[in-house]
């Protein structure tokens, strides 16, 4: 099997399971051997944020000398953004040759009628890779929720972080942030250490204090009154915790809440690591993923983000507001998915728009470009329909100057399209 082979064997394979909980993913790594119990893990749970805070604590250990895997998802443009070891995607080869041993696992298993999912598969395809990379530690970010999530079959992490927690994935996760917050805090196990982004809903912290109480963990909440942002920009943002200077070259103050996570939880790995303030800010500083409020270019200001639910447009909007008003035109690319709150995520943006362009990302649960606009007409006078997202980049190049900002937003998925052409065009 080659590369191409096992990725396309992965995607092949259902998106969600016949029935939910982990039973399928625990028969599939006892049938390879159980290579996750080999490992060491940093477990990242949340809502919005994990990716950074992965990526974040995943460079600072690399920084120190370790050999590092990261655990992410979704992937923008290369599907092995998703398996990294010390921040660069695996090889092709490894990744094959995993696949190979899950798909002759899977097909044994789907004779005694146990069905396995892309995801089970991938991340079972993972943990042999990086027993076989003979990783140090593995930063493991969930999936979706966190209780019945693939990635829960390890045993006790060194470390779980719960990011920022909001309401998102209703119809699987549940409809409150109790319930949310529940099905995140299913990763924590007995006998650890966790480590919680400050502001989080009441809610969410009543049961992220009962499920640590419960579990004996230890729990850690970066303090606000130990942070001074010092600047904050499109560009990034400094600010000093706990007498420490850090830079972060993401946008937005919501990465101030969780770098401190990554430092609260770098912090703990002290006691297993040989890890340096110096890493940790170093691995903050190196720090920046494709689509998350991405400057693919400062003139004219061009920026690609992948945000998806009302809270990360929200950070979005926030990050890049001052920016908006210093330009003299502002437009904006739009695509979301049907299934999310996308007139609450949108309308702040839309309502700075000189133009807004509705395209259709290239995903069957798109909402369409036509069914877009109707929302866009109601806050922005100038609204267009390019259902072809590359279409609508080519468009936009040709009515925007040097002084003007154009804002690709709504969704990981449009964010893969364009992003190629975009950083051809910029």
């Amino acid at each position: 099997m080659n590369y191409i082979e096992a990725v396309k064997y992965i995607h092949s394979l259902l998106k969600f399971g016949i029935r939910p909980g982990l039973n399928g993913m625990d028969a599939l790594l006892r049938f390879l051997g159980n290579p996750q119990n080999a490992l060491k893990y940093v477990h990242v749970a949340g809502t919005n944020g994990k990716g950074s805070t992965s990526t974040a604590i995943s460079n600072a250990l690399t920084d120190a000398g370790y050999k590092v895997g990261l655990y992410t998802s979704p992937y923008v443009t290369d599907f092995l953004e998703r398996v990294q070891l010390c921040g660069k995607p695996i090889e092709k080869g490894v990744f094959a040759k995993a696949v190979e041993k899950v798909k002759a696992a899977v097909e044994s298993l789907e004779k005694q009628e146990v069905v396995i999912t892309e995801f089970e598969a991938l991340t079972a395809s993972a943990f042999l890779c990086y027993k076989e990379l003979q990783c140090d530690i593995v930063v493991l970010e969930v999936g979706l929720g966190g209780r019945l999530d693939a990635t829960n079959i390890i045993d006790t992490p060194l470390v779980n972080v719960v990011t920022s927690l909001s309401i998102d994935h209703s119809a699987i996760l549940g409809d409150t942030i109790e319930e949310i917050a529940f099905e995140k805090c299913g990763t924590i196990k007995e006998n650890g250490n966790v480590i919680c982004s400050f502001g989080q809903p009441r809610g969410a912290i009543k049961v992220i204090e009962k499920t640590v109480k419960e579990k004996n963990n230890t729990l850690t909440i970066p303090c606000e009154s130990d942070i001074k942002v010092l600047k904050s920009d499109v560009l990034g943002t400094d600010f000093i915790y706990k007498n420490q200077e850090y830079s972060v070259k993401m946008a937005g103050e919501h990465q101030v809440k969780n770098m401190t996570c990554v430092i609260e939880a770098c912090n703990v790995l002290k006691n297993y690591f040989n890890l340096t303030d110096e890493n940790i800010k170093n691995g903050i500083s190196k720090t920046s993923l494709p689509a998350r409020v991405e400057i693919i270019s400062e003139c004219p200001l061009v920026i690609l983000d992948g945000g998806h639910n009302e809270d990360g447009a929200k950070a979005f909007y926030n990050a890049v507001s001052g920016a908006l008003d210093s330009k003299d035109k502002v437009v904006v690319i739009a695509g979301m998915m049907a299934d999310k709150a996308v007139e609450e995520s949108l309308k702040p943006l839309i309502k700075k728009c000189d133009c807004f362009i509705c395209v259709t990302p290239n995903n069957p649960r798109a909402m369409t470009g036509e069914e877009l606009a109707i929302i866009g007409k109601k806050y922005c006078n100038n609204v267009i329909v390019i259902e072809s997202p590359e279409k609508a980049v080519r468009f936009a190049e040709n009515i925007i100057n040097n002084k003007d900002v154009l804002c690709v937003v709504g969704s990981l998925y449009l964010a893969g399209e364009v992003r190629e052409t975009l950083l051809e065009i910029f």
